[in-house]
């Protein structure tokens, strides 16, 4: 695949930015040709409007409408309207931003080629090298591994795996990956990821990242690593099963921001923590109504073998809880509920800690990816009561299920001030512009603008 962003090529073509308040004024002062081809074409100056004009030499040159302020995803429109070549922004305003049209046409130009060559000629988007364009370009590739993930179905995406992607991007960033396999979680005292994935002959597994100065702080994340989920013996419906290679998109997630951030040096302390397993139906399946014993010593009853995400998140949890990081986070694809309330493209925010819900929901505003926080509503425990364990790990009546779900996280979850949890779609329904249809690391660049931000550069 054709690089879509680079910061050198020869005879790169014009992209004239306006923004729809002053496209009137600049349209006056262009040839008279583009303003009747505007006009003939019934171009609109509205956001992430793009189009081509005809050049002199007959070689086109382009004009691209952002906002007010512009945005990445400004640039990932104007990634579709270009033909193959090299182009370059005429923004003598500064109007968009050059680290974010970097960070934009490059998401755009993600194309997934494993299994389908796309031969199809890609535009180029030339900008400077500086350190905005480099960063941007570093985030658009941890995003770009993030969807690979995603996007591999299960036959070539198991646990194990998870594990080679996990090695390859600590290989990468100078990391050691150590891994947990097999009946060995129980020998370590992992029972919820033994139990939930021993029924596939796909062992299960907890992987687990090391990268930085040990006296540095201590950031952990934690992704949940579904490689697929049939539900178990509460199976899902056909349709429920359609898009369950991506369950393990927390995990994905996870590795893509670890990646970003060994790339850019930060000064952290870093764990990477993945429980991976595929939920499956055998023999050996964990069952409603059976009682596992977590990592914490807490019992849980099995109210639902559809709700796994959560028992295999709990040991993982507890154990990183343990050595009280000075932040710990956490991503799955847990809820539907949270789909309901929020819908794919926003994940949703779970956090106690008041300023660090703060840090994140202003980096996502400043990135232009939302983030929306929902409440920990501490009442709403009463729902995962049960008669036999101290948890069920489902909530017995039919609303608040990604609130219920946070909740049982936070049972594993005591020690450590600083926690948020983000229940993620990890996967784009429709095409947008720099947001094609498929896999997607929803929440990355800002988690990775907020940590950036709480710890310093390199």
């Amino acid at each position: 695949m054709t690089d879509p962003v680079v910061f050198e090529a020869a005879d790169a073509r014009p992209v004239h930015v306006v923004n729809a308040a002053g496209f009137e004024a600049w349209a006056a002062q262009q040839p008279a040709a583009w303003r009747r081809w505007l006009e003939s074409t019934g171009f609109k100056a509205k956001p992430q409007a793009a189009t081509l004009l005809p050049g002199e030499d007959g070689a086109a040159v382009a004009v691209l409408v952002v906002g007010a302020p512009a945005e990445a995803w400004d640039a990932g429109a104007l990634q579709a309207a270009l033909p193959a070549g090299a182009w370059r922004l005429e923004d003598p305003e500064g109007l968009l931003p050059a680290e974010e049209a970097a960070y934009g046409f490059a998401l755009a130009g993600y194309r997934f080629e494993r299994y389908r060559r796309d031969e199809r000629p890609q535009p180029q988007l030339v900008v400077d090298r500086r350190p905005g364009t480099e960063r941007a370009l570093c985030l658009a590739g941890a995003v770009a591994t993030a969807r690979d993930l995603v996007n591999t179905p299960a036959n070539d995406m198991g646990p194990a795996e998870l594990q080679e992607a996990a090695e390859r991007i600590a290989a990468s960033g100078g990391a050691r990956c150590t891994t947990i396999p097999g009946d060995d979680l129980l020998a370590q005292n992992y029972p919820t990821i033994h139990a939930v994935g021993r029924a596939s002959d796909r062992a299960p597994r907890l992987i687990e990242i090391l990268w930085g100065e040990a006296d540095a702080p201590r950031l952990t994340l934690v992704g949940k690593g579904v490689c697929f989920d049939t539900g178990g013996l509460d199976i899902k419906p056909p349709a429920g099963m359609l898009l369950m290679k991506k369950d393990m998109g927390g995990a994905a997630l996870m590795l893509g921001l670890a990646q970003a951030i060994m790339a850019r040096r930060l000064p952290v302390r870093l764990r990477v923590l993945i429980p991976a397993v595929e939920n499956s139906i055998a023999g050996a399946a964990f069952r409603p109504g059976d009682v596992l014993r977590t990592r914490k010593g807490l019992t849980v009853e099995v109210g639902n073998t559809d709700a796994e995400g959560r028992l295999i998140l709990c040991d993982a949890l507890a154990d990183a809880d343990a050595e009280e990081p000075a932040l710990l986070l956490d991503a799955a694809t847990l809820t539907g509920a949270a789909r309901v309330a929020v819908g794919p493209d926003v994940p949703a925010l779970f956090s106690d800690d008041d300023e660090l819900a703060a840090a994140i929901l202003e980096a996502g505003k400043a990135c232009a990816e939302p983030l929306w926080r929902l409440p920990m509503h501490a009442p709403y425990k009463r729902y995962l009561k049960s008669g036999v364990a101290d948890l069920n790990n489902v909530g017995s009546k039919p609303f608040a299920g990604a609130t219920t779900a946070a909740l049982f996280l936070k049972e594993f979850v005591s020690a450590t001030r600083s926690w948020a949890h983000l229940d993620i779609s990890a996967w784009n329904d429709e095409a947008q512009p720099g947001r094609p249809r498929g896999g997607e690391a929803s929440g990355l660049r800002p988690l990775f603008t907020m940590i950036e931000r709480r710890f310093g550069g390199a």
